[in-house]
């Protein structure tokens, strides 16, 4: 019963929130909180202020979206900074239609997806409150009952100016049934719902010649004018449109750029001057935001057109390119998974990242700048360090590709062939190598690749196998060097001594002989060329341990195998390089010894235990890596 004592619980919140009183009591509520009066764009500009934000690197990081829309953070902070943050100062951006673009599945609907379920709830706090005129079809605001004569003295006493006039419904309404007495109109706090059509409205093309102007604006009640006696009695009139009821909120177009040219007219009327045309009547006010979104194709195409020249200043484009980073593009696919029937199925560590890096390099552009090819490009992009390049090259690799995620594979076809490895595997856990194979399988029957893009794609898949079987060969590394971890710490303290007679230009003492001897340069070299140092590095990699070493010794703490993140990884590289012998033997051996059996067996359990594997892909990884150091 506890989901029931929740909807409960709902139920008598939304009702403690209901609000209800004369246009006099709620012009106390305006004196008190001006922000109740504040437009459809400041609305939606302070919902996404009111979740917070962190800057990182100079990029402003909107929590709105953080856990929903991954990898988009630059255009997320363009789309905030460039259109809702001006639009909500009544700047002239207000009055043009917000066009997301963008290739498909790139993240527009889920832009405005999260806009409106974020109003619903933004519009149930006090920051977000909506009040309209009780019975008004259209959701009208209040301070439309303020005569136009009045509303300088009105601006001058409250400091919010007034804009629209009031629906003819409503203007009837208010001679009819107040005798014109604006201060006893009954007002009502109301809440968005798209599903309830409030404040929220959704518009999707149909076949242009069945398509009514009136799903937009509205249509006469044929059943009423009997009654009322004219198609121009506002009472003879449903205020049903999309239109009509986004008032106040927000207006998804969705296939904008399909739609016939009738409609669009509406459209420029409603975002350059704030109305649109209905039946027999003056224009109808409405202040909504209104947001459309379509791909580059149709975009170009619709530009391209002469007829829509007036059309193309009273359009923002925002371009939502795919993500380019690995790591956020496992995040699209670890929520495509959750909000699928396939949460049951382990998938290994590591097998949605093989699937990323495959998705990421078909979206990047082989760079121009010598020295650098498209996997260290790859890597800059998710902010991994690469030797030789630091973030002023990201941004000149960013410049020259301006156009960078308009193409390659959409994050849809990365999990539609992920299902079709789970079904055809018939088992509960599938690993990066049946990942591959499967995005392989795929590119034959993905009817909109080229030729050419196969054969690239090809190679983009190979680079993938290549970089899984780097991660692959640590993991079970990490596994190993954890059995045999006595041996790390040897081969560390080993190397610190040497770095610090090194670095001091101290001369080592033989345990055995008590003779002197130099440090070890080739001991020392052989664990820092596992993870890159160059010869011309070395000095200031040693300084820097040795700086690291006597911080720690000042503040009376021990120097332990983890303190140092890179040295670690050399450690770790450089016994596995050292064990991998015993590592070929342990993994590949039809029948181990006693001996062999309890590292595989120590190895697994750490695998599962430390590395998110279950029993199988553990296995599955064991036999893979022991392969790999057979060839």
């Amino acid at each position: 019963m506890d989901i029931l004592n929740k909807v409960k619980s709902y139920r008598e919140e939304e009702n403690k929130l209901k609000w209800e009183g004369t246009f006099e009591e709620y012009l106390g509520i305006v004196k008190d909180r001006p922000e109740v009066a504040q437009t459809a764009h400041s609305r939606v500009y302070n919902m996404i202020n009111s979740s917070g934000l962190t800057e990182r690197d100079g990029l402003k990081m909107y929590h709105f979206f953080g856990n929903e829309i991954f990898g988009l953070e630059t255009a997320i902070e363009r789309l905030v900074q460039e259109y809702f943050h001006p639009a909500a100062k009544r700047l002239d951006v207000r009055k043009r239609i917000l066009l997301l673009m963008g290739p498909v599945s790139g993240g527009k609907s889920s832009i405005v997806t999260l806009l409106k379920r974020g109003l619903e709830q933004y519009s149930r706090t006090d920051e977000g409150a909506v009040y309209a005129i009780k019975g008004c079809p259209m959701h009208e605001d209040p301070l439309h009952l303020i005569p136009q004569h009045l509303r300088e003295d009105f601006t001058e006493e409250y400091g919010i100016r007034i804009e629209g006039s009031l629906s003819p419904l409503n203007s009837m309404r208010l001679e009819k049934e107040y005798e014109g007495r604006i201060e006893h109109v009954i007002i009502e706090r109301i809440f968005f719902s798209e599903d309830k059509r409030v404040g929220i409205g959704t518009f999707t093309p149909s076949d242009p010649k069945s398509q009514d102007i009136a799903d937009l604006t509205g249509s006469i009640d044929f059943s009423t004018i009997a009654e009322f006696g004219s198609e121009s009695d506002p009472r003879a009139y449903r205020f049903d449109g999309e239109l009509n009821k986004a008032n106040r909120g927000i207006m998804e177009f969705q296939e904008m750029l399909k739609l016939d040219e009738k409609f669009l007219w509406h459209l420029l009327s409603l975002t350059q001057e704030g109305n649109f045309k209905a039946g027999r009547f003056a224009l109808i006010s409405a202040d909504e935001l209104i947001v459309a979104h379509t791909n580059e194709t149709e975009y170009r195409s619709f530009i391209s057109n002469k007829k829509n020249e007036a059309l193309h200043s009273r359009i923002i484009v925002m371009p939502i390119p795919y993500n380019l980073k690995v790591s956020q593009e496992e995040r699209i696919y670890e929520k495509m998974i959750k909000e699928s029937d396939m949460t049951h199925v382990h998938i290994a560590p590591h097998a949605l990242r093989a699937a990323a890096i495959f998705s990421i390099l078909t979206r990047l552009e082989v760079p121009k700048k010598q020295g650098i090819d498209i996997v260290k490009k790859m890597r800059l992009y998710d902010g991994e360090s690469v030797e030789g390049f630091n973030e002023i090259d990201v941004e000149e690799l960013k410049k020259e590709s301006q156009n960078e995620g308009m193409n390659g594979i959409d994050p849809r076809y990365v999990i539609n062939r992920i299902s079709s490895a789970i079904i055809r595997k018939e088992v509960p856990s599938i690993n990066a190598l049946d990942v591959l194979r499967a995005l392989k399988e795929g590119l034959d029957q993905h009817a909109s690749i080229s030729t050419e893009d196969r054969e690239k794609y090809m190679n983009y898949i190979a680079i993938a196998r290549k970089e899984y079987d780097e991660i692959a060969k640590k993991e079970v590394q990490k596994a190993f060097v954890y059995s045999y971890e006595e041996s790390a710490i040897s081969l560390m303290n080993n190397y610190l001594d040497n770095v610090e007679a090194y670095c001091n230009k101290n001369k080592m003492r033989d345990p055995l002989t008590g003779e002197e001897m130099n440090p070890d340069e080739k001991l020392m070299r052989s664990i820092e060329e596992q993870i890159g140092i160059s010869e011309n590095a070395k000095k200031a990699f040693r300084e820097e341990i040795l700086i690291r070493l006597s911080a720690y010794a000042r503040k009376g703490k021990r120097f332990e195998y983890n303190s140092h993140e890179r040295l670690r990884e050399a450690i770790q590289k450089k016994l596995f390089a050292d064990l991998k012998d015993v590592v070929k033997i342990t993994t590949s051996s039809k029948t181990p010894d006693e001996a062999h059996l309890k590292k595989v067996n120590e190895v697994v359990a750490r695998l599962i235990d430390e590395h998110g594997y279950n029993s199988t892909s553990a296995n599955e990884l064991l036999r893979y890596v022991g392969s790999l150091l057979n060839r």
